[in-house]
């Protein structure tokens, strides 16, 4: 059991077990729910799925991440860690369904299952780790958010390793680690304390224009980084590159963009949010529009540049959410995370229908328009949220 999930107790002061728990739960979480890109030249291979397909797949997955901020309401409201320990169990769950079956239905079902078990993680686990992070709530959330970057790094890479080695239908090995390290997370992840229902009151309308267009740059920031986890693997498979190494680029992205998340949060601590919005933003347009003439070897230093830019933002939003929506942590981590996600999810659809009946390359040139459209967003969402001040210290 998980020994009173509901129950609410206070959290002890930044253990750094609890914190290192939380950071490999998160890893846990998303190397599971996140290993699609890696196969995504065999699904396409060995199940005969065309690229717009494979786009909704990717939609699948994320799309109902749009529910995290649901998700995050309940959580505030039971407190406890079911979320926090499920949430990994259900991407396991779908993650088995994906391998066992060889119809496109049954793989949506499993990257569904897979979705909500990401859904119902983050929101709890994030408002726990900020719980934890004492007064440097930049870098606490930033090393939070490097166990989510390196499992959505690696999830991929050992995903194809497993698949091309074995099969599609042997994927459901990668679950071994959670079976393994699950008696660990049951003793040392923390019980969120339970938020009076008054406390837990959602005042939406009154952060309604910050929370839009947090949404709105997040949505079209994530939307250019699917663009990317999605169609670079086919792109390498299509030139005759081995899935493996496709794999290894989205790899790139992600770990190296830990660098970027550790940037990201220090840079917040220090500086506040709009240098990293702004400098991120341009910085992805830039190297989305040279990847677009990338071949070989000059794929990687694009991709690892591409990742430190895109996840220096993902603490600063984080918090930026948890900002807005201050009486409601978990609640507020959803918005940019979960909204973010869902957005990006719709807008990979039309990105994959041009990818297959006009080509990869212009898909890739659409991404980094969304990424440009982001830089709009930016000016209003800083005077919205007063942003511009200079960071605060830790409210939680």
């Amino acid at each position: 059991m998980l020994d009173a999930v509901t129950t609410s107790r206070p959290l002890p002061n930044a253990p750094r077990s609890a914190l290192a728990a939380l950071s490999w739960g998160h890893f846990l979480n998303d190397a599971l729910a996140n290993y699609l890109p890696g196969v995504l030249p065999l699904i396409a291979l060995q199940r005969h799925v065309p690229l717009f397909a494979l786009s909704g797949l990717m939609t699948v997955l994320m799309f109902c991440q749009m529910l995290q901020p649901l998700a995050g309401l309940l959580a505030d409201r039971i407190g406890g860690r079911l979320f926090a320990l499920g949430g990994p169990a259900l991407s396991t769950i779908g993650l088995v369904l994906v391998s066992l079956s060889p119809s496109y239905a049954g793989m949506a079902i499993g990257l569904l299952l897979s979705g909500i078990g990401t859904t119902i993680f983050h929101p709890q686990a994030i408002a726990s780790a900020r719980h934890l992070s004492g007064r440097r709530v930049g870098l606490s959330m930033s090393l939070f958010l490097m166990g989510g970057e390196f499992g959505r790094g690696v999830g991929p890479l050992v995903a194809a390793m497993v698949a091309g080695a074995f099969g599609l239908d042997h994927l459901w090995l990668l679950g071994l680690v959670v079976l393994v390290t699950w008696p660990w997370l049951l003793r040392v992840v923390p019980l969120l304390p339970q938020r009076p229902a008054a406390a837990a009151t959602v005042r939406i309308r009154e952060h309604l224009v910050p929370a839009s267009w947090l949404s709105l740059f997040t949505g079209l920031r994530s939307g250019a980084l699917l663009t990317v986890v999605t169609l670079v693997p086919v792109l390498w498979s299509r030139e005759g590159g081995s899935s493996v190494l496709g794999a290894s680029l989205v790899t790139t992205l992600f770990a190296i963009g830990i660098v970027g998340n550790l940037m990201g949060g220090m840079l917040r601590d220090r500086f506040g949010v709009g240098l990293v919005l702004w400098t991120s933003a341009f910085t992805g347009v830039a190297l989305l529009v040279m990847l677009q003439f990338a071949r070989g070897l000059g794929f990687w230093p694009i991709l690892a540049l591409l990742g430190i830019a895109l996840f220096a933002t993902a603490p600063v939003t984080t918090l930026l959410g948890q900002d807005i929506f201050r009486e409601n942590p978990a609640l507020g981590s959803g918005i940019p995370l979960g909204l973010g996600n869902g957005i990006g999810a719709l807008l990979i659809l039309p990105i994959g229908y041009a990818a297959q009946h006009v080509s990869i390359a212009f898909a890739l040139a659409l991404g980094a328009g969304l990424l440009a459209l982001a830089t709009v967003s930016i000016t209003p969402l800083l005077r919205a949220s007063g942003a511009t001040a200079q960071p605060r210290t830790n409210p939680l």
